[in-house]
């Protein structure tokens, strides 16, 4: 009985991944050891399920009959395993989380060590980028993000934390330059804005009537780290627009000093984000709980 669902879990991976080098990657193994295992297959079942050429591997209409019905099984087992897992309240298993760079590293990171600690059949998988992962197409269980939550047909989120966004500069840049009152005044400083893709990330100021507004900062200086503008603005370089959690001990040393910190703030949503399914497997649950429950306590002051 064992035989007949040996390399089912193998073949959906390689159709969910999209070829058998990154299904590879996934699952430590060659492209030559996935390649061998779909062989095999395809000769106990009788039928071709991909289309290969030099360069990619496209389903038939066998292979994807085969991967939907194979599927659904799947779906059908983990929702068994799940409901068991939640009935004996005991954390065990893989669970892979996204998250953002540095905010990941310095706030979630630590949190999910701690939640790791406690649970010692939990294997625990940090996956840190800045780019929008596909969580379903890569295999993620959940994410941590950054502003937008996603796609509400296939993902669920729930938000997490505010990051309180902060304008600020050095006490050297501002005795050299002056401290600006007025959206107008930022004209005459220099700036540091964050940069991806050829633009600027628009930072949203308190305009006259202390309203916030879009404001698309210009410089002949731009970064894609936050870090490295935290850099830049202690070494007197500009104004920087930047999250409190990453300045805060900056700001306590005085390296950086808050302007317009009497007016209104702008803040950052953070959520956590993942697969739409009937049961969220314990695991899961348990550690966005943890995530909502501790991560304002780090971002307080």
């Amino acid at each position: 009985m064992r035989d007949r669902f040996d390399g089912v879990q193998l073949f959906v991976e390689v159709v969910d991944a999209g070829g058998f080098a990154k299904a590879g990657e996934r699952l430590s193994l060659t492209r030559s050891a996935v390649g061998k295992a779909i062989a095999r297959l395809e000769e106990r079942l009788g039928v071709q399920l991909f289309q290969r050429t030099t360069r990619n591997q496209c389903l038939t209409e066998d292979g994807q009959q085969y991967y939907e019905r194979c599927l659904r099984a799947i779906e059908e087992l983990r929702a068994a395993e799940t409901m068991l897992e939640n009935g004996r309240r005991e954390v065990v298993g893989k669970l892979r989380i996204t998250l953002p760079t540095l905010f990941g590293r310095y706030c979630v990171a630590p949190v999910l060590r701690s939640y790791a600690r406690e649970h010692p059949k939990l294997e625990l998988e940090l996956n840190f980028s800045d780019r929008q992962v596909d969580v379903i197409a890569e295999g993620f269980d959940l994410a941590v993000r950054n502003g937008l939550a996603g796609n509400g047909a296939t993902l669920r989120a729930r938000r997490l934390v505010n990051q309180r966004k902060v304008l600020c500069a050095s006490p050297a840049y501002l005795a050299a330059r002056g401290e600006p009152h007025t959206l107008a005044d930022l004209a005459k400083h220099d700036l540091l804005p964050y940069w991806r893709n050829e633009h600027g990330l628009i930072w949203l100021l308190p305009d006259a009537t202390d309203v916030l507004v879009d404001f698309q900062p210009t410089s002949r200086l731009r970064f894609d780290d936050l870090e490295a503008i935290a850099d830049a603005a202690a070494d007197g370089m500009g104004l920087a627009w930047l999250p409190y959690w990453l300045i805060r001990d900056r700001m306590r040393c005085g390296e950086l000093v808050e302007i317009w910190g009497h007016r209104p703030t702008a803040v950052m949503e953070c959520y956590a984000v993942w697969p739409a399914a009937e049961y969220l497997p314990l695991r899961s649950r348990l550690a966005i709980d943890v995530l909502a429950t501790e991560l304002p306590k780090r971002l307080e002051d």
